[in-house]
């Protein structure tokens, strides 16, 4: 086996050869880190790197599985990217900015410290946007990131360096946040899969543990491992008030869909979508009749109020937490990080409240749609990425020669953080032409992840991705 074919080794795969004494982890970490340091330069999807104590990590889980009767954790000795924007004590967590580039951890993020006490092994911090608050990957501190399919483009955002890393081989598995599709974008434009479970599910950091919109959740190139994954993460958590009970685990067999009614929507009833992701999602559409489910498209009749719902409440919120730095940083920051901070400070408490009269109005259509479909399908973006130093603080962005919002106009992600207690999951839908590839989201009824699950299982069984080295990134 290449050391190629190690790097895109699903996790699951290389635990069961740990197992079996076929490989060592120090072998799959050392062909990680050999791939990074030779495709860095061109994508630039790592932050801090921790590449020698991951080796002498690799090495003391070696000595576990060599033990007659092997006790190991689920994750015991896979290479772990986590974003630079969650807590590892010790460290430094810079949230891509210079104002925390000399910040340490005094604590671990809550589903970090579940993954790394699972046997993940931290080798690399993922790149984001400063302060997560973009959809796009680059900042001051560390550059632009490069999507490894094109580096011409972005990454997605705000876990473009994982879903970069993920698409590079330069990790196994990554963990993502998601605020306004911050898994999900980085997921579709890298051509991986990313999982934003319902809300209290995998618990977080304060505050935003309590912010609705707000997720933490997994990152990796195959449905096996994103079970793995969610299944360390996922369940409720002394520190976290809003995770819930009892812990949900996917079932690692997880049955065809043959006989399900699936709802689909182009466009959710405002976007502007690019031609050739609609092709793709068609195709998608297509592979899902042939498993054997009863696809129908349906209107939702949302409309563009779900755009100003979702920025007043985020702008509410989050562009707030971030206008506290303004006074003292403002120099510092980037362009989009001060905009949206800005932006924050033009937001009233009754713009805030009235975003939720909206969200309701969405789900009473939404809820019946889920009710009578075991999901929903739509695009995960309406095109396939911006250039990658694309700034939503003063670029334009056009899809079909219309002008859309800078910001919100070009991901179809965050209705579904309004819609915070339905699983959402972007699985690979195709490729454009620019090489760039594109997603679809698969949504699930209130609190089942199950459903969504078998749906992107089944639709991975007729077409897997990274199997092979024409299904990768020629970088």
């Amino acid at each position: 086996m290449s050391d190629e074919d190690l790097c895109y080794m699903t996790a699951s795969e290389a635990v069961s050869l740990f197992k079996a004494r076929k490989l060592s982890p120090v072998e799959l970490m050392q062909a990680v880190i050999d791939r990074a340091e030779a495709v860095e330069p061109t994508i630039n999807v790592f932050a801090d790197t921790y590449f020698d104590e991951a080796m002498e990590q690799a090495k003391k889980a070696e000595a576990k599985y060599a033990r007659p009767v092997a006790r190991v954790r689920p994750l015991e000795g896979l290479p772990l990217a986590v974003k630079d924007e969650n807590k590892i004590k010790g460290r430094r967590t810079t949230a891509g900015s210079l104002v925390f580039k000399d910040a340490i951890d005094t604590s671990t993020s809550l589903s970090i410290e579940r993954l790394m006490k699972a046997g993940g092994i931290v080798h690399a911090r993922s790149t984001s946007p400063e302060f997560a608050c973009a959809g796009v990957t680059h900042s001051r501190l560390w550059g632009v990131s490069r999507n490894p399919w094109n580096p011409e483009f972005t990454t997605g955002g705000s876990s473009g360096g994982a879903g970069g890393s993920l698409a590079a081989g330069t990790t196994t598995i990554a963990n993502g946040s998601d605020i306004w599709g911050s898994i999900r974008m980085p997921a579709s434009c890298c051509g991986v899969l990313g999982f934003k479970p319902p809300y209290g599910r995998v618990p977080e950091d304060s505050p935003f543990n309590l912010d609705v919109y707000c997720h933490e959740g997994p990152m990796a190139r195959s449905v096996d491992d994103l079970v793995m994954m969610h299944n360390v993460m996922a369940g409720p958590h002394p520190k976290d008030i809003a995770s819930i009970r009892p812990k949900l685990s996917i079932p690692k067999e997880l049955k065809p869909i043959k006989a399900w009614k699936i709802a689909y929507s182009m466009d959710l009833g405002y976007f502007e979508v690019d031609p050739e992701v609609v092709q793709n999602t068609q195709e998608t559409l297509a592979m899902l009749r042939d498993l054997g489910a009863e696809v129908v498209e349906v209107d939702l009749g949302w409309t563009l109020t779900t755009l100003t719902a979702a920025s007043n409440y985020l702008g509410h919120i989050f562009g707030n937490s971030l206008a506290a730095l303004l006074p003292r940083h403002r120099e510092e920051m980037t362009n989009y990080a001060r905009s949206f901070a800005q932006f924050g400070q033009t937001t009233t408490a009754t713009d805030f409240l009235a975003s939720m009269d909206v969200l309701n109005e969405m789900y009473a259509t939404l809820g019946p749609i889920l009710e009578g479909h075991n999901a929903l399908i739509c695009p995960t973006m309406p095109l396939p990425a911006v250039p990658a130093d694309y700034d939503p603080g003063v670029d334009q962005c056009q899809i079909n020669g219309v002008d859309v919002h800078p910001v919100w106009g070009w991901t179809m992600t965050y209705p579904f953080n309004m819609m915070s207690r339905c699983p959402v999951m972007s699985v690979p839908s195709g490729f454009a032409k620019n090489g760039v590839p594109t997603g679809v989201q698969i949504v699930g009824r209130t609190f089942d992840d199950v459903s969504v699950f078998r749906v992107a299982a089944d639709l991975e069984r007729v077409r897997p991705m990274y199997g092979s080295k024409a299904q990768r990134p020629n970088l």
